[in-house]
């Protein structure tokens, strides 16, 4: 993503009108490459080292913090905890940003702290300094087995990472530009000269520039175009005319820039933000939703996708027999039709031709025989074989069934894993799965860490009444239980998805608030891509649970059906933050 300098820049712009001079309260950790400053007038400076994903803005997002708060954010907090930000910098273009503390040490003495946020990719950190810039600790200690030109470690005095060994796009002059140009291949790409040419670009904006010149052509063909269109670029980056847009795609957050981007044609709308923490804020909260649920859900995910395919593979087999006792008829057949003609069978005979007296038309029919046996014993071979296969449909049947409410199940928790975001989520999935036999529990002597009992989402509708999704199936379990039996249940038809309770509180709800309701079961669904979703609503005393139902499985009669397309601006209206 193209968090350059440029981007950094306009941050940090930002960050000095708003929360310079403001207190540090609180500090967290929710993730491993993430840092949140909790400061004094309700606003949150988020820090991030992620190799895919580094930056900083402030963040109105939740953020679930770990058990145990991992060391380094215990450090930041005896460091940082009542200090004051006293000063914001960004180094001249590059992807780093100090912030200066002023503390009072325990000893009651007045000093200075400094973190450093280094936005670089893989090579993206977090580094805590004391007054005179040596290092306390860092997010992630580089040796020299790491790097031989740069050492990041614990009593070492900081440094900027070296300089890369391109020209500065902001301090280029023309008669640099046109030494470049000769010094590049003709046939490269515009955009590429530009990339390999200047640090501080990313592919995008190099891309951009390039479409701006007349397109990404050859750099020979449009050497002159090309110039003017970077000092154009340049121009309004030193004089600061840049703001934040994000590209969006069929709805979705695909890239961001601090300029406006044509490249993409009609393909792509560009949307104009007013301030840079918001957008950064609004295009990662999906990314990092999607993020946790891979690190996170990964083990979940895999132990219910094997124990699904063992299903899946289970129920074919069984249906393939299934298929096999229909055909018994004729097993009964070949066992009558032997018995009445013993008396022209002759012991050691492979086969017997007789007139089929069951087919209206009495064609001969060739039966095939186990020379070893008795011509009674073949009837009663074949007979056995009919009732066996009689029997295997009675059991098939009710195994089939089984299998394929073990199939949904777990097709159910894989849905649900798509949509956990929360700790406790992931511990309800998981001690779901293990109660099925699907995951092995802790390790012998080893205990889980207590948790408390995960609360559903909760929503508001425009009428007033309480709206409750679950977050798994025993919490979807809980809710019906817990409902009272006039508050109104919903979920999609024929489609896996959460459980919605809309509480009445004996009241009749209006039908804004069912909609909103049924609007909620379509978004928390595998149908939240989609338009129309059916959604069924029915009160909860008609929704019955079968004995040894799998969590999350439910009956109900009767029922009505609703028509909703999911919107996600209407969810984030109701939640009850």
């Amino acid at each position: 993503m193209p968090f350059d300098a440029v981007c950094m820049s306009g941050v940090v712009r930002e960050l000095r009108d708003t929360i310079v001079g403001t207190r540090v309260e609180k500090v967290q950790q929710p993730a491993r490459d993430q840092v949140v400053l909790a400061l004094r007038g309700g606003q949150k400076l988020l820090l991030c080292a992620g190799a895919n994903q580094a930056r900083i803005h402030l963040t109105r997002a939740a953020r679930e913090n770990p058990a145990s708060p991992p060391m380094f954010c215990m450090l930041l907090r005896k460091h940082l905890t009542g200090g004051k930000l006293a000063s914001i910098k960004q180094p001249a273009l590059e992807r780093a940003v100090l912030l200066c503390f002023e503390i009072v040490d325990e000893m009651g003495e007045q000093g200075q702290r400094k973190l450093a946020v280094e936005c670089m990719g893989r090579y993206s950190n977090l580094v805590l300094m004391d007054g005179q810039d040596r290092i306390i600790d860092c997010l992630r200690r580089v040796d020299m087995e790491m790097s031989e030109r740069r050492q990041v470690l614990p009593g070492l005095f900081y440094h900027l990472p070296p300089a890369q060994e391109k020209a500065h796009p902001l301090a280029a002059s023309r008669e640099d530009f046109k030494r470049l140009l000769t010094l590049a291949n003709p046939e490269r790409p515009a955009s590429d000269f530009l990339l390999d040419s200047f640090f501080g670009l990313s592919p995008l904006v190099c891309r951009e520039i390039a479409h701006c010149a007349g397109g990404d052509g050859a750099v020979g063909g449009c050497a002159a175009a090309l110039a003017e269109s970077f000092f154009q670029w340049q121009a309004g980056v030193l004089a600061g005319a840049f703001s934040p847009y994000m590209l969006v795609r069929e709805g979705k957050p695909s890239d961001f820039s601090y300029l406006p981007i044509r490249q993409y044609g009609g393909s792509m709308e560009v949307q104009a933000w007013d301030a840079f923490s918001p957008m950064l804020d609004a295009f990662y909260e999906t990314r990092e939703q999607l993020e946790r649920v891979r690190q996170r859900g990964q083990d979940l995910r895999r132990a219910a996708s094997n124990a699904r395919d063992r299903a899946k593979r289970k129920l074919a087999l069984q249906e393939k027999e299934y298929v096999q006792t229909q055909d018994r008829d004729r097993l009964r057949i070949y066992g009558e039709l032997i018995t009445a003609n013993l008396y022209r069978m002759e012991r050691g005979a492979a086969a017997l031709r007789a007139q089929n007296y069951y087919d209206p038309a009495c064609a001969e029919v060739e039966i095939p025989l186990d020379p070893l046996l008795t011509p009674q014993q073949n009837a009663a071979k074949y007979f056995k074989q009919y009732n066996k296969a009689k029997t295997a449909e009675v059991y098939l049947t009710e195994q089939m069934a089984i299998a394929r409410r073990e199939r949904d199940w777990l097709e159910s928790v894989l849905d649900e894993l798509t949509r956990a975001e929360t700790e406790q989520d992931f511990a309800d999935i998981r001690r779901e799965l293990r109660e099925a036999g699907c995951l092995k529990g802790p390790a012998p002597g080893k205990k889980e860490p207590k948790r408390a009992a995960g609360r559903p989402r909760a929503f508001l509708s425009s009428g007033g009444f309480r709206i409750l999704v679950g977050r798994s199936n025993t919490q979807n379990d809980q809710l019906v239980r817990e409902a009272y039996k006039s508050d109104y249940w919903f979920h999609t038809q024929r489609i896996h998805g959460s459980h919605v309770i809309l509480c009445t509180q004996g009241r009749e709800p209006d039908g804004q608030s069912m909609t909103e309701a049924a609007m909620l079961a379509a978004w928390y669904s595998q149908g939240r891509e989609g338009g129309q979703v059916a959604v069924d609503y029915t009160q909860v005393r008609n929704v019955k649970k079968p004995n040894g139902a799998r969590p999350g499985m439910v009956v109900y009669d009767p029922y009505q059906t609703a028509y909703v397309t999911p919107d996600e601006a209407l969810v984030k209206e109701l939640m009850v933050k």
